[in-house]
């Protein structure tokens, strides 16, 4: 009986197509590291070319497969890693054949977006330059921009000169130059309007960034619309009108102003014109206005107004405001909002907000909730008409004031320092009535949820609000200063209010 062939076992030979797949990748990730290719050209050909990994890849396997035929041994297999890599290089090139059809320029622009996604691949090159054009009396300057701040200044040469600082994201030197030439500003002229475009978009989807400043006669009227960047104008006689998503800055200006934002902050100052701004609007300061300042959209931050000769109208998705005169000064945030030395009629209508009005005359209306009203008239007491809920409305008057009154509260108390106020209760409300000296203005409070003050005042301004430490938490409904009587919250005399529900913080 013969004995069993012995067993022979045979080494399987391992694969070099993933390892050289792998030190290919990891050379071209090396040159990119080393500035000898940019990251965007590496994004661009990988998207194009990667199908060519799994090509050597197939090329490598047939040549081992042949090899292994001709040894007589068995062939080598593909292996789970194989299987893994194939499809890791399958879904990251599709991805990047993906992104790389997208024009994240246009994208960036179109949603509005901040960031240079052009930029996050490539090398950054500087250039400058200076262009002139004539321009004739009477003419008005348009400035169009994709990306770069835009400055204005005044001369008195019949021409416009234009300084370019300008900076490019290319592969290299080379490619920039090529790039700063394709780009250079342009004018036309059509009837009286010179249109200088700072032709930044003449790349395609390369990243350049155009920072133009413009010299041109004092009295021409100027339009100056960026996509994205800051803009600053002074010294000017004519028009000013803004597009932009950046600061606007306009300050000595003979002529109105218009601005529009996509998010920004709006300075302007020493304007003889109308100011309007609109949009979305970051931190807003305005002063020194011999026109009107007409405010709408959506305001974030804080607001600064201060003497507007004119009247000031304010509209949001949370406050509409009125009034004719400004000569002193205006804050408002999201959460409060301090005025004084206004002219009334004055309308405002808001939530969520302590108002705090200082040497007002003339007619006021408020419509307020979750928030306290403080009035101080001035020297023109006219007629008022204040609704709050859930909070205190105080209101002060000067001793020999002559007025009529008509003030109630549910869920609150109402205290007076005039004696010829009548105050009466019933059930949760109580009301109050009554004509102080001879008569004349009529003042309607209305308090839902809270109480009502009717102070006498010594004449003199009233004190900063001092800073205040966060209170310790309490009971529900209970204020620092108040105590408990029959069910009722009884605010004691003095300037102690209740505090409001407070809101995140939101637009003005």
């Amino acid at each position: 009986m013969s004995s069993p062939a012995p067993h022979i076992h045979v080494h399987r030979r391992r694969s070099l197509a993933g390892p050289m797949v792998l030190i290919l990748i990891g050379v071209i990730f090396l040159l990119g590291n080393m500035h000898y290719l940019s990251w965007q050209s590496l994004h661009h050909y990988f998207a194009r070319y990667w199908p060519a990994l799994l090509i050597l890849w197939g090329v490598v396997k047939l040549l081992e497969h042949w090899q292994d035929n001709r040894a007589g041994v068995p062939s080598r297999g593909i292996g789970a890693g194989g299987v893994v890599l194939i499809i890791f290089l399958v879904l990251v090139g599709m991805g990047f054949t993906a992104s790389d059809r997208i024009n994240w320029n246009a994208l960036r622009n179109e949603a509005d977006i901040d960031g240079d996604f052009g930029g996050l691949f490539g090398n950054s090159y500087n250039f400058s330059a200076t262009v002139e054009q004539p321009f004739a009396a009477g003419s008005e300057l348009k400035v169009v921009s994709d990306r770069g701040d835009v400055v204005v200044n005044t001369w008195n040469e019949p021409k416009i000169k234009v300084v370019v600082r300008k900076k490019v994201v290319a592969d290299n030197e080379e490619q920039g130059k090529k790039i700063d030439g394709e780009t250079q500003p342009t004018f036309t002229t059509a009837g009286a309007t010179v249109t200088l475009n700072a032709n930044t978009g003449g790349a395609g989807n390369k990243t350049v960034a155009s920072d133009l400043e413009i010299y041109v006669p004092q009295k021409a009227n100027v339009e100056v619309s960026t996509r994205r960047g800051d803009i600053r104008i002074a010294g000017r006689a004519g028009n000013i009108t803004t597009s932009s998503h950046g600061d606007v800055t306009v300050a000595d200006n003979a002529g109105n102003v218009a601005i529009s934002l996509r998010r920004g902050i709006v300075r302007a100052t020493n304007i003889k014109g109308d100011v309007s701004v609109d949009g979305r609007v970051d931190d807003t300061t305005i002063s020194d206005v011999s026109g009107e300042v007409r405010l709408s959209g959506d305001f974030f931050g804080q607001m600064n107004l201060a003497k507007v000769a004119k009247g000031v109208s304010f509209h949001s998705s949370r406050t509409e405001m009125r009034m004719a005169r400004l000569d002193g000064d205006l804050t408002m945030e999201s959460g409060d909002l301090r005025a004084r030395a206004i002219t009334g009629p004055m309308h405002l209508t808001t939530r969520s907000k302590d108002i705090h009005l200082e040497d007002v005359s003339g007619n006021l209306k408020i419509d307020n909730s979750n928030g306290v009203v403080e009035y101080r008239a001035g020297k023109g007491l006219g007629d008022i008409e204040i609704n709050n809920q859930r909070g205190t409305v105080q209101v002060m008057l000067p001793k020999n004031a002559a007025f009529q009154v008509d003030a109630r509260t549910t869920r609150g108390e109402i205290e007076t320092d005039f004696p010829s106020i009548q105050v009466k209760s019933d059930r949760n409300s109580q009301y109050a009535s009554g004509t102080v000296g001879s008569g004349g203005p009529q003042m309607k409070l209305t308090n839902d949820r809270g109480d009502v003050q009717i102070r006498q005042s010594t004449g003199l301004p009233a004190p900063p609000a001092p800073p205040q430490a966060p209170k310790a938490p309490s009971a529900p409904g209970l204020q620092r200063g108040s105590l408990l009587r029959r069910g009722h919250v009884v605010v004691n005399r003095g300037p102690v209010i209740r505090e409001p529900r407070r809101y995140a913080p939101g637009t003005l």
